[in-house]
């Protein structure tokens, strides 16, 4: 009798393979389709999403083909003692490793990414403790129940109705979905006890049957874990819910900066109510940052659509969008204000252009129409003086320059500002910021009613000193109070006297407002129309 005992309580390990998807290499799209079981050849398949609809098949047709989970193995996480089970412990507890009871079922168990797949034959209990494990075969629950009994030698075994056919597993109804990731809900069968066994034994036996009590799952927002206990627990559940949202909206291929406002509202209302709750300072210093980052998302939201901040009427949409690129503007035209190579306007407005295509590295390309739309008496002579001057170096000729089409530009550079090891260059914007003011500057120089004035280098020179010199209204000069004359006829290359002339011209072309010209200043505003292609001062 005791060899039969010996033998029947030699059980095996559940059994356990794995199916992965794995990249070929580095840089490659194709992906390798991989199976533990020693059968199982890899695929190689030319896509992600072909190498994962042809694992789950792999795996399904394991499923199908294979045997039934059997009732009288061990659970197959019984070499790692449960210790992937061990359950959340409470502020006061310390973590209990999840014990194995009920039924022997075969889950499949997947990460959250969909890049591997596992099938276990392990027990219900530790089935429901994998958030992502699905079951898709029962054993019967007579033959489990034997088995949580401990197949005692001394105790008689118990009577199985209905003969061989009653051993015949239960299946799932719904076919798993491996692709993503569900929670168990599939537990263990409730095992009736025997009214013969003995009482110690019904003590020993595991109890299956009593539900298991599992803690909510516990929130996270802003790298804080919102507690259990939390009350009110409406105001747990909303730091939960707006943990989940704002990881949701970091997921997002596209911002929404109006959705966003609205998450930081709520965080900051939330947060402001968590720290009444734990008179916790920090609490209430985020929920003052939360406050912030949405009245500022609700800004940038309110420029993107075209509105103003109060919803009263439109806000200007400007082709430099952000102060830093207004900054930079002004930057490169104080910059070409004191180191001009040549005197006069159209020298003057000719480096401007050359600066902004040249600004970040040093080097770049020029077309003939680049130089033949500006307003320029003489533009093989000038762009000759400033090559003579060595300011200005071209790759060629200066009539092949002036003849270069789009197709074929000519690469032009200026030796001040190529930065060195020594000397990192005049300006701090990167390459992407570059072709941004250069077409802004183009924008101005070259603006329709310009154009069809005929007007001169030094009057599109003072638009562009006009466009950096007023506010966000239009207003020039800091406050409005206006610009200086001296500082105006300095930058455009021209007598103090003829200034009121350019500002009549800008005035006809509908560029200034209310303009006044006194002794010393020049103030007045520039009009809606080109409001757009300001650089407002902050």
């Amino acid at each position: 009798m005791g060899v039969e005992a010996h033998a029947t309580n030699e059980r095996v390990t559940g059994r356990r393979w794995t199916v992965r998807l794995d990249p070929v290499g580095r840089g490659r799209a194709d992906v390798r389709v991989s199976c533990s079981r020693p059968a199982c050849a890899a695929q190689v398949l030319p896509s992600a999403a072909g190498g994962r609809t042809a694992a789950i098949a792999h795996l399904k047709a394991h499923l199908r083909a294979g045997p039934a989970p059997r009732p009288s193995v061990h659970c197959a996480c019984r070499a790692e003692e449960c210790h992937t089970h061990i359950r959340p412990a409470g502020p006061r507890e310390r973590p209990v490793p999840w014990r194995c009871g009920g039924a022997v079922v075969l889950a499949v168990i997947t990460d959250r990414e969909g890049r591997w797949w596992q099938v276990m034959e392990c027990c219900s209990r530790c089935a429901a403790a994998h958030p992502t494990a699905k079951v898709v075969a029962t054993a019967p629950a007579a033959e489990a129940s034997a088995r949580n009994d401990g197949f005692r030698a001394d105790a008689p075994a118990p009577a199985t109705p209905g003969g061989p056919a009653a051993t015949t597993p239960t299946f799932s109804a719904i076919s798993p979905q491996f692709s993503h990731s569900a929670t168990a809900t599939a537990t263990g069968t409730a095992v009736p006890q025997q009214a013969s066994a003995p009482r110690s034994a019904a003590r020993s036996a595991p109890r299956s049957a009593r539900p298991t009590r599992k803690r909510p799952p516990r929130g996270r927002i802003a790298q804080r874990l919102v507690p259990h206990d939390l009350r009110p627990v409406a105001l747990r559940d909303e730091l939960t819910e707006l943990g989940e949202l704002f990881r949701a909206y970091q997921a997002r291929t596209e911002p929404d900066l109006a959705m966003l406002a609205d998450l930081h509202a709520r965080k900051a209302e939330a947060f402001n109510a968590w720290a009444e709750v734990t008179a916790d300072t920090g609490l209430r210093l985020d929920a003052r940052r939360a406050e912030q980052a949405a009245a500022t998302a609700r800004l940038q939201h309110l420029h993107r659509i075209g509105q103003a901040p109060d919803g009263e009427g439109p806000a200007v949409v400007r082709l430099l969008t952000a102060p830093a690129q207004w900054n930079h503007a002004r930057a490169v035209l104080a910059h070409v204000g004191e180191n001009a190579p040549l005197p006069g306007a159209e020298a003057r407005l000719l480096v401007v252009m050359v600066t902004l295509r040249t600004a970040q590295s040093g080097v770049g390309n020029l077309v003939g129409q680049d130089i033949k739309g500006l307003p320029l008496q003489d533009p093989e002579h000038l762009v000759g003086q400033l090559v003579q001057s060595g300011w200005l170096g071209i790759s060629g000729t200066v009539e092949e320059l002036i003849a270069s089409r789009p197709e074929s530009p000519t690469r032009i550079s200026v030796p001040s500002l190529t930065p060195d090891e020594d000397d990192p260059g005049p300006f701090t914007f990167g390459r992407k910021l570059r072709p941004k003011l250069s077409g802004w500057a183009q924008r101005v120089v070259g603006e329709k009613k310009l154009r069809k004035g005929k007007t001169g280098a030094d009057v599109r020179l003072l638009a562009l000193a006009l466009a950096t010199g007023a506010d966000g209204e239009g207003l020039l000069g800091p406050g409005g109070e206006g610009i200086g004359l001296d500082a105006l006829s300095s930058w455009c290359s021209v007598d103090p006297a003829d200034l009121p002339d350019l500002v009549d011209r800008l005035t006809a072309a509908d560029w200034l407002a209310e303009a006044d010209v006194t002794d010393t200043l020049l103030t007045g505003r520039l009009t809606e129309r080109v409001l757009p292609l300001g650089c407002p001062l902050t």
